[in-house]
């Protein structure tokens, strides 16, 4: 389970302290589906950070199981099995796609097993699996391979910063069909930053961030018609 206790983070710029998230409280069950949703510049992808370890919370505490892991490193967490998936990923010249999803196993992993994970993102697996991982990778193309290296990886915990960025709607509709496959058959427990409808359908839970707070969460089934009817009278502010 993880649980967040009064998180705060502000950075310092010319005109001094600036929050960006502001005394978020929230708790996630174990194998629930949380989608964060809001404007951009609210603060979602930074609270997101925050719980991986990319940026350290300036106040409050993160708890993981019961462990407190507010001060705790990327890699810490990562072993204990929470995984991270960039809106923008990283390239790796030289390394293969089959390379890079052994690794994020574990262990070398037979072909089949590395093909089902391309075409559960929309990859045609065999074109796949012996390109590098470099700039001749389209940006919707490494976001597909990132998102693959997640479900190779035995993780308690995926975040998906914005899956659907740079992706075309062939491949969103893989995607969004292999979301509702891990929430249905694996016990690890999803949060996806995303504004996309079909995405926050499938969820459990939504929670909408703006100005650094939560304005609401609840489940799926109050958010997201409440939502959809701010939407559809112009008058959505996320207030």
């Amino acid at each position: 389970m993880l649980e967040l206790k009064n998180i705060s983070f502000n950075v310092a710029d010319e005109k001094g302290e600036k929050d960006i998230i502001k005394d978020i409280s929230l708790t996630l069950e174990d194998g629930k589906f949380l989608v964060i949703t809001g404007p951009n510049g609210g603060g979602k992808s930074t609270l997101a950070k925050l719980i991986m370890g990319i940026e350290q919370p300036t106040g409050g505490q993160i708890l993981w199981n019961g462990q407190d892991i507010t001060n705790m490193s990327i890699t810490d967490r990562a072993r204990l099995g929470i995984g991270y998936a960039f809106q923008h990923p990283p390239r790796f010249k030289g390394l293969s796609v089959r390379d890079l999803l052994s690794l994020a196993h574990g262990s070398d992993l037979p072909e089949d097993q590395c093909c089902a994970y391309l075409t559960h993102v929309g990859l045609c697996s065999k074109d796949y699996l012996n390109r590098q991982v470099d700039s001749s990778l389209s940006g919707g193309e490494i976001k597909r391979i990132e998102i693959a290296t997640l479900m190779a990886r035995d993780l308690q915990l995926a975040i998906y910063d914005e899956p659907e960025a740079g992706i075309d709607l062939w491949s969103f509709n893989m995607l969004v069909e292999s979301f509702k496959g891990i929430s249905k058959t694996r016990k690890e427990s999803m949060i996806i930053i995303s504004h996309q409808e079909r995405i926050m359908k499938i969820a459990d839970e939504i929670a909408i961030v703006a100005d650094g707070v939560v304005k609401k969460i609840g489940p799926q089934s109050e958010i997201f018609p409440e939502l959809m009817a701010e939407f559809n009278s112009n008058t959505c502010t996320f207030r």
